[in-house]
């Protein structure tokens, strides 16, 4: 029987997804781009060059890409072994697998030795739907920014994600990005500057702040755009940066805003609204809080955009929990 591959937009046939996902096109392009300009980058996955896009990379740069198979721990600790020889390795694989699975090796292999290795965990968060607990990544920004000289970044979209795929050339510590599935909406221009460390500040609105990151930055755009037509003062505050987090942007936030409300696909316990729980209670200002994500459980198993309107981390789920709040 000839069966031809499913190439809808809802498919998972991984070696032909990166082509109509252009955000998972930026790794490879971006990496591509510092090795021309003679960064010593080199890339290696765990088998999942198709899904992360990384084999362009390959196609550009054979002898600086690593194909370590099915091998994740293997793969962050050779990766820490290959920075000590003067290179800047990028490696990429599941955020469930390597923001869970290596947390030993990221912790004692690279973080200790302050290596500077740069880990990329993508289909994050519950991108991963039908594939259900062991591949839906709710845990690791928890896991991650408890490891002492890590830094953890969360990117909205393709544009930022190559932004600070650039700053982290220069970067002295290890990072740790998650990123989506590659069909990130679209929130910013491609020419739109960041830094690692510095907040994207939309404004701060004396009703409601919401602070967000990764994919729940589009849905809160939204909201607060929605909330402000409706006569609110809100504001919106990208921390796309969770470690070191932004702490002036938050302390603003809490000092002029009634309320703040954290947004994030991940466990509302020791995510970003921890990280901006534990600013506020050791600054107090007259803001109180509310995390939103995913309230402590198991996230369910569907496409990933039902269980987007699911857990309220839409535009019109986010709008919902804000209006509850005001």
């Amino acid at each position: 029987m000839n069966i031809k591959p499913d190439l809808t937009p809802e498919s998972w046939q991984y070696r032909d997804l990166n082509t109509r996902a252009p955000s998972l096109s930026v790794l490879a392009d971006t990496l591509i781009e510092l090795a021309q300009e003679g960064h010593p980058v080199c890339a290696g996955t765990a088998d999942l060059q198709h899904s992360n896009g990384l084999v362009k990379f390959h196609d550009a740069y054979p002898d600086r890409f690593v194909q370590f198979g099915i091998s994740e721990q293997n793969m962050v600790s050779a990766a820490a072994g290959i920075a000590t020889t003067g290179m800047m390795p990028y490696v990429a694989t599941f955020a469930s697998f390597i923001g869970l699975l290596t947390c030993e090796q990221i912790r004692m292999d690279v973080a200790y030795c302050a290596q500077p290795v740069r880990m990329i965990g993508h289909h994050t968060g519950i991108s991963m739907g039908f594939y259900g607990t062991s591949h839906h990544a709710t845990e690791d920004i928890s896991t991650m920014r408890a490891i002492a000289d890590l830094t953890v970044v969360s990117p909205s979209d393709g544009a930022q994600f190559r932004q600070l795929l650039r700053h982290s050339a220069t970067w002295p510590e290890p990072i740790y990005f998650r990123i989506g599935r590659g069909h990130d909406p679209v929130v910013y221009e491609a020419s739109e500057p960041f830094e690692l460390g510095k907040a994207k500040v939309h404004g701060i609105g004396d009703d409601i702040t919401i602070i967000a990151c990764g994919m729940a930055v589009h849905g809160a755009k939204q909201a607060v755009e929605a909330l402000n037509a409706a006569g609110h003062s809100a504001g919106l505050i990208d921390m796309h940066t969770i470690k070191p987090l932004d702490e002036a942007a938050v302390l603003q936030a809490a000092e002029r805003s009634r309320v703040v409300l954290t947004v994030e696909e991940h466990n509302i316990l020791g995510g970003l609204g921890s990280a901006v729980a534990e600013v506020m209670a050791e600054n107090p200002g007259k803001a109180r809080l509310k995390r939103h994500g995913i309230m402590d459980e198991y996230a369910l198993i569907s496409p990933p955009m039902k269980l987007y309107q699911h857990y309220k981390l839409d535009g019109p789920g986010i709008l919902e929990v804000a209006e509850a709040l005001l």
